[in-house]
């Protein structure tokens, strides 16, 4: 059992740094002057980031056949190549790099990401069959915190200039993934689970300490105001304990088990001595774990094979594929494509703080990412079970309404939309993960959910393309053809379009739902 849950504690500390394309708005303004390029092709730029996920099946195919630790390395040498050689260029010491070159080193980065994330669900999903929701949603709430640690760091050891902050965000983004990755790579394997049961009394005790880490992660980010109380290095340092912290599960679980055996030896001991039966009572009561009684189990193995498995070939020809496919479209897709062009919004807006808007983002999107294990939680317990299409037009309707909140040109109300479009789009992506296991299995999933995901560069391309040229027909009209736009006209259009669009995109979430209610109805 403690291998289960040192397996868990590998996949936060992966996902806790795999968040390295939420911090393209840190360099983009560097690399937008180093290439003398215009804002349609920055936006590009970020979607080359997404366009990596496109050939994210291939970390899907790999996991596989090749274990789980390869999988990792190709990942983490992917993204020290994509990421490692654009720190060389931002810092000089290339400078031959033309934009083409640099748009295929952001897709290799991009595509870094998928390896990561692909290991990290399957060992969530296989090593927790009872727990999916919980376990997707603890390790892959730290994705949002990445923007956060990376910012920790840099304003350690990199805080003399915009320049220079640039420059660590990419040397950064090349090397702590793979350091990581050795570290974690040992831990994190798929585990015979055996006969597996429900282990509430361990998730609420990871719970808490996620939702401290979130809680610090979000009063440091607060910059200015707790400057005069932390230094930097006091917050990573503080930052670093936070993720240590989730190790003492493993170890408890161990010590418990340690002294279950030494339980049991002495019972054995006695047996021998006195010559006498081990009463079913005795054995039951050392077997029966955290609570769980034979029914609550049976119904809910029930539960994970109610479902059939079904392959990217034939799941493509689903109709739910495609409702799904345009849910997530209008949801996640668009709140990435709004954080990926965070920076030039604020830039355009008149606000500086764009670090404080990126940790504010991250802390937000941490939070959103654990609300559907909470839920989950809570309905479980009513034996409830909640459908993931419907959990998710119930996060695309604020979403909705932040963007159309943009059209104020106050700072106030640039904070409140970038939290409520962070929280909203990580507890989208949270839940898409349990979505696709249950709609169309568990076997094939690594390949299945990394098909989804190639609206995400789709969305980058369409929806960032569509606000670079808005933003660019501003800019014209007012800076006689420079391209650079400031003031709230900018992104005014863009905000309604895509508020329009996360709207519209509740339609099918409601409709698949109706299609599975039947299939939600049979679990609870």
């Amino acid at each position: 059992m403690g291998f289960q849950w040192l397996s868990l504690v590998g996949a936060i500390w992966l996902q806790s740094i795999n968040g390295t394309n939420s911090n393209f708005p840190a360099y983009s303004s560097q690399l937008k002057r180093l290439l003398s390029i215009s804002q349609l092709e920055l936006n590009n730029l970020a979607f080359a980031s997404d366009a990596g996920k496109i050939l994210g099946w291939f970390a899907g195919i790999a996991a596989g056949y090749l274990p789980l630790w390869l999988v990792l390395m190709i990942g983490a040498i992917l993204g020290l190549i994509g990421y490692g050689v654009q720190y060389l260029f931002l810092t000089n010491q290339i400078s031959s790099l033309s934009y083409v070159h640099v748009f295929l080193l952001t897709v290799l980065a991009g595509n870094s990401i998928c390896w990561f994330n692909t290991v990290c669900y399957l060992v969530t999903i296989k090593n927790f069959p009872l727990d999916r929701q919980f376990a997707v949603g603890l390790s892959t709430s730290y994705v949002g915190l990445s923007a956060e640690i990376y910012t920790d760091i840099v304003n350690v050891f990199f805080s003399y200039s915009q320049t220079e902050k640039a420059e660590g965000y990419l040397l950064l983004n090349s090397i702590l993934p793979l350091i990581v990755c050795i570290m974690a790579a040992p831990v994190v394997r798929n585990i015979n689970v055996g006969k597996s049961k429900k282990l509430s009394s361990g998730f609420i005790v990871m719970f808490a300490i996620t939702t401290v880490t979130g809680a610090y992660a979000m009063i440091s980010s607060l910059g200015s105001v707790m400057s005069s109380v932390m230094s930097p290095l006091i917050v990573l340092i503080g930052m670093g304990v936070f993720l240590v912290t989730p190790l003492v599960v493993p170890l408890g679980d161990k010590l418990r088990e340690t002294l279950q055996q030494k339980c049991w030896l002495r019972v054995e001991r006695r047996v021998h001595n006195h010559n006498l039966k081990v009463v079913e009572g005795v054995e039951g009561s050392m077997s029966v774990e955290e609570g769980v009684n034979e029914e609550d189990t049976t119904g809910i193995t029930e539960l994970v094979a109610v479902k059939e498995e079904i392959g990217a070939k034939t799941m493509v020809k689903r109709v739910d594929f495609w409702l799904y496919f345009f849910v997530y479209f209008f949801g996640a897709t668009l709140g990435l494509v709004y954080l990926n062009n965070l920076g030039q919004i604020a830039e355009s807006r008149g606000c500086s703080q764009i670090s404080s808007l990126l940790s504010l983002s991250s802390s937000f999107g941490f939070f959103g990412r654990l609300v559907p294990s909470l839920l989950d939680c809570y309905f479980s317990r009513r034996k409830i079970k909640v459908s993931g299409a419907a959990s998710m037009a119930v996060m695309m309707a604020p979403m909705a309404g932040a963007f159309f909140v943009l059209l104020n040109k106050t700072d106030v109300c640039l904070y409140i939309s970038t939290a409520i479009i962070g929280v909203c789009t990580g507890a989208i992506t949270s839940i898409s993960v349990s979505t696709t296991t249950e709609l169309f299995g568990t076997e094939n999933f690594s390949v299945n959910h990394n098909v989804l995901v190639t609206n995400i560069p789709i969305g980058s391309f369409l929806f960032g393309d569509l606000a670079a040229l808005l933003y660019k027909k501003e800019g014209d009209d007012d800076h006689h053809g420079n391209g650079r736009c400031m003031g709230m006209k900018c992104y005014q259009k863009t905000f309604v379009i895509w508020g329009s669009l996360c709207l519209l995109g509740i339609l099918p979430a409601l409709i698949l739902h109706a299609r599975t209610r039947k299939l939600y109805s049979q679990r609870s």
